[in-house]
């Protein structure tokens, strides 16, 4: 059985966790009108790269407290960031209900995993510009 302190701990956390999360909302929100001014500059676009990718990754830690806490087990295998992502989705009887709420939430995070790969990897090309716009026009306001 769960201590009421360890529950408290891990709700803690993720409150924690979660308020970064809107932090970088609130960071792409304001790239993201700066894109809508006009004329993008190399910078906004490498800018907004870098924040997309930490939208990412911080999510993908809110989803290992949860993983950790509520299944303790991580199977850090090949696939790990994809089998994470997988198990948000899931209602698991019992122990926790699924994470993400929608299909919409999973897909828009999918493609957020795969360009944060893009972007650990894009030191030798750089950032399409356009995929880097089309993401962050996707992000949902910090209010939604």
């Amino acid at each position: 059985m769960v201590s009421e302190e360890t529950v408290t701990l891990f709700l803690s956390e993720f409150d924690l966790q979660v308020e970064e999360i809107r932090k970088i909302y609130a960071r792409l929100e304001g790239k993201a009108a700066k894109v809508q001014e006009g004329g993008i500059p190399e910078e906004l676009v490498d800018s907004i790269g870098y924040w997309l990718h930490n939208l990412y990754s911080a999510y993908e830690d809110l989803f290992s407290q949860v993983a950790s806490f509520w299944e303790n087990s991580l199977q850090d295998d090949g696939g790990y960031h994809l089998h994470l992502l997988k198990r948000m989705r899931m209602d698991i009887p019992g122990v926790r209900p699924p994470l993400l709420p929608s299909d919409r939430a999973y897909i828009h995070l999918d493609e957020l995993r795969g360009f944060r790969r893009v972007f650990r990897h894009a030191y030798s090309y750089g950032l399409d510009d356009e995929r880097v716009l089309l993401l962050v026009r996707r992000v949902p306001p910090v209010s939604g």
